[in-house]
């Protein structure tokens, strides 16, 4: 452990600090986002009529309803994508396994905490998404870190698109890569970087989201596929919201575009969007898998299996979604229905591919947390992406559509929205 530790280290260069900056003592308030927390406070602090909208803790299980302090809430804001958390056949499965298994797999699976069911899961995920093999981590976001920061090194560059999740960036930055972002879905400007940058590396990787968890909307799979092969470069898909949701039967964005996935070097998926449970995944060779199964930190090599219960949790799912393609139609089908009410009723859902379950509707900033608040009193959940997680002016409350959705459900709270959007411009 120390040798990763020391190697991490050397990826990491920081620059040197003066004295002052040496004995000068940890504070929350030197970091940009206190003043968002600030903010909040003051919003939602004693004697304010308007109700904080975070933390909230359920008392229920989650579908398109959810229950909080003994009252229903239609929730806008959580990744049960096809409706399988509170499904009877993935909470059995669960059970079953917490009986056989007990609660912990025990320790790192390449030494004693390896269970039939982390194979069998594994099996299943490879099936699913039409790759070779996939091997399966205990987090998602700790999955793409430790993945990007074991596959490249100093001597290798990493293209990523500027919307490329906080979990990729950061493996990138741990890698100790050259990282260059290139403007989003830009493939011109991609282009231009490889042309500009790939001779001097050893190896380039292109990381990418499938479906872009802020916007909605699709990368350009083909067009990558041109790129990648023109310059001799790997590419890496993030299909944590693509995987389930994207393509005809949920394969994600090869089945979306006909692509097959031997085009594809790795994706990194997780088990807690469309698949009801908690953890990560990747797919993708056998020859790289079992090379990441083996060796890749913060995966199998130095953290703790997936527990029994998210494992069996896991696999019942997938085995529903690969039998039942009528969910993702369901999905599809609300996500493409959300977004033309959104429209009819004139907010902007920015980018957004229709039949994408992640679906941005644009505010300003500054009304945000009040519309967040509003929204709750008509008991209804829709959580607000701001600043500094996005810039000033792309402040938006980011919908997460399940296939437990009606049609009823989103046109009442988008027609709250947007009133109570029209009556905020009034009053300015």
């Amino acid at each position: 452990m120390d040798s990763l530790l020391n190697q991490i280290r050397a990826k990491i260069q920081t620059p040197d600090a003066s004295p002052a900056q040496e004995h000068a003592p940890l504070q929350a308030r030197d970091y940009p986002e206190h003043a968002m927390l600030e903010r909040i406070h003051s919003l939602y602090g004693n004697g304010s009529t308007l109700r904080n909208p975070y933390f909230l803790p359920r008392s229920g299980t989650v579908s398109g309803v959810l229950e909080i302090e003994q009252e229903e809430y239609v929730t806008f804001s959580n990744y049960n994508y096809l409706g399988l958390s509170n499904d009877e056949r993935v909470k059995e499965a669960a059970c079953a396994a917490i009986h056989r298994y007990g609660t912990h797999a025990g320790a790192a699976r390449m030494v004693g905490g390896e269970c039939e069911l982390h194979r069998e899961l594994e099996r299943a995920l490879a099936d699913f998404t039409g790759f070779e093999a996939a091997t399966v981590g205990v987090g998602g976001y700790s999955t793409n870190v430790s993945a990007v920061g074991y596959l490249l090194d100093k001597r290798d560059l990493i293209l990523h698109d500027e919307y490329m999740h906080n979990s990729g960036v950061m493996g990138a930055v741990m890698s100790g890569a050259r990282r260059i972002a290139f403007p989003h879905n830009d493939m011109g400007a991609l282009k231009r970087l490889l042309g500009e940058n790939r001779k001097q590396h050893r190896k380039t990787v292109i990381l990418v989201e499938g479906a872009y968890s802020m916007d909605g909307d699709l990368v350009d799979l083909p067009r990558l596929i041109e790129l990648k092969k023109e310059f001799g470069a790997w590419l890496m898909i993030d299909e944590a919201h693509s995987c389930g949701t994207v393509g005809a039967t949920g394969r994600g964005v090869c089945e979306h575009f006909g692509v097959p996935t031997s085009e594809v070097e790795l994706i990194v998926g997780t088990l807690s969007k469309s698949f009801a449970s908690c953890g990560g995944f990747l797919a993708g060779s056998r020859e790289l898998i079992e090379l990441l199964h083996h060796f890749c930190p913060g995966l199998l090599l130095y953290s703790t299996g997936i527990s029994p219960a998210n494992t069996a949790a896991a696999l019942a799912a997938v085995e529903i979604a690969r039998a039942e393609p009528e969910r993702v139609q369901r999905l599809q089908n609300n996500a493409r229905t959300f977004k033309q009410l959104a429209e009819a009723e004139g907010l902007d859902c920015r980018t957004s591919v229709p039949g994408v379950p992640i679906v941005p509707l644009m505010i300003d900033d500054d009304k945000a947390l009040h519309l967040m608040s509003s929204l709750l009193e008509q008991r209804f959940i829709s959580h607000a992406v701001m600043h500094p997680v996005v810039p000033r002016e792309a402040a938006r409350l980011r919908c997460f559509i399940s296939a437990d959705h009606t049609q009823e459900m989103m046109a009442r709270m988008l027609r709250l929205i947007a009133t109570e959007i029209a009556g905020s411009d009034k009053t300015n």
